[in-house]
């Protein structure tokens, strides 16, 4: 599996924050919601 970065990260964020549900994301960048969710709570 790739790394992602946090610049990908926040790109990620910003993304939900747009609009995009979170299951789409989940499923576009291939992780799961508590992935999302741990992001969210750390950069969100």
């Amino acid at each position: 599996m790739k790394k992602i970065t946090e610049h990908q990260i926040v790109s990620i964020l910003k993304e939900a924050e747009s609009g995009i549900a979170v299951k789409e994301l989940c499923r576009k960048y291939s992780m799961g919601n508590s992935t999302f969710y741990k992001w969210w709570e750390k950069y969100g």
